[in-house]
């Protein structure tokens, strides 16, 4: 068996492409200040500011946000709510055509950012929900239908290292039916991002820490990905370093200082993500994150390692990029996964985040319909690896 193809190696006739979209970016102290002229340059006259309960309670930072905004400022909806449920989306949509909105300012994490798109979709489209929503067609593959109406820009403070700052896809959880539901629409991606510390430390250091894992679990899937995009690589792996300097500073004297360093590493890896597929570890962790007890960031990372050495007969060499980023040896060969591995879980080792899915709260009896949820996630179709039922109750097992 031919080794597989190292970053940038294609043949002479291939052409590569890779199109980033358009977003300006604005970090560190005093970040925020940079909201007023971004807005003008879009022209917005009447925004909305998405957040959820805490920080309406919390206050100081909504009010500098919202001084920001000055006459600008048509209303706040503070309807967020973890996971984007769908009566949150109802609502906030419901409150953008009260306001007679123009823009949308989301203030938190990937769930403010997620719910203030959804809602725009929403509230542009004007049909049910599920009609705007990923599915199976006919022929079984999933498909995602044109969303054609003109969204509202976007504009996100946050205070979280999501990688949904840098999307372009909404998952909005189903309540009564227990579903995860994907909305897709490359119009609702942020128009700017603004990465002020003073947003980063009103985060709980959990939440952080859980957004910085999913980070971790996604750059990681990626390099394994089979799609050869040089440029995607150089983010991902850029991502992978700061991520292993910075989460073992989170609850120490540096996790001030460590917040928007994992805030930038989220948004290479959200970026990164975007020309090279996810897989495994992504697809449970979505599956399995509504029924733990933590966040979904911190099960993908206890599923990880077992999804990389699941994958290793089909990533093989790419792997070595991970491993090499993680701070283990950087030989491209067979054995890239399992230093991948071995890396990842001295890098969790370090971390006080649980190991097990057991100790995440996730019941045995939830395995089985986790299989179930994720055999119909869009990420795992593109798993390097082919994956059925048996193989993803076996590793489920292995990580419980």
């Amino acid at each position: 068996m031919s080794a597989p193809a190292t970053p940038g190696e294609r043949s002479a006739a291939a052409i590569g492409q890779h199109v980033q979209p358009a977003c300006r970016t604005f970090w560190g102290k005093g970040a925020i200040g940079a909201l007023p002229r971004e807005l003008d340059r879009a022209g917005v006259r009447r925004a909305v500011v998405f957040c959820g309960a805490s920080l309406a309670r919390e206050g100081a930072l909504l009010a500098r946000v919202e001084s920001a905004l000055g006459p600008r400022l048509a209303a706040r909806f503070e309807g967020v709510r973890e996971h984007a449920p769908v009566p949150a989306v109802v609502a906030g949509a419901s409150a953008l055509r009260a306001a007679g909105a123009d823009a949308v300012v989301a203030v938190g994490g990937g769930s403010a950012v997620v719910c203030a798109r959804a809602a725009s979709i929403l509230f542009a489209e004007g049909r049910e929900l599920r009609a705007l929503c990923t599915h199976r067609g006919a022929d079984g593959r999933l498909v995602s239908p044109r969303l054609d109406a003109h969204k509202l820009p976007q504009f996100v403070v946050a205070t979280t290292p999501s990688t949904a700052i840098a999307k372009a896809g909404s998952a909005v959880r189903d309540l009564d039916r227990n579903e995860r539901l994907a909305l897709y629409d490359p119009k609702t991606r942020a128009q700017a991002l603004f990465l002020d510390p003073s947003a980063a430390v009103t985060a709980p250091v959990a939440v952080v820490e859980g957004a910085a894992l999913n980070a971790l679990s996604m750059a990681v899937e990626a390099l394994g990905s089979a799609v050869d995009d040089p440029l995607a690589d150089a983010a991902l792996r850029q991502a992978l370093v700061l991520l292993a300097r910075w989460l073992p500073r989170l609850r120490t004297p540096d996790d001030a200082a460590a917040r928007v360093p994992l805030m930038l590493a989220a948004l290479l890896a959200g970026q990164g993500t975007d020309h090279k597929h996810g897989g495994l570890a992504g697809s449970l962790g979505h599956a399995l994150g509504p029924r733990a007890a933590v966040s979904n960031g911190h099960v993908e990372a206890i599923v990880l390692p077992h999804a990389v050495r699941f994958n290793a007969p089909a990533t093989g060499a790419r792997m070595a990029a991970a491993a090499a980023s993680l701070g283990g040896d950087s030989r491209s060969d067979a054995d890239a996964p399992a230093r991948t591995a071995d890396a990842l879980e001295r890098l969790l080792a370090a971390l006080p985040a649980p190991r097990r899915l057991r100790d995440a709260g996730v019941p045995h009896e939830a395995l089985e319909a986790a299989v179930r949820h994720a055999l119909d996630d869009w990420f795992l179709q593109h798993n390097p690896q082919p994956v059925g039922p048996a193989a993803l109750r076996t590793l489920l097992e292995a990580a419980w």
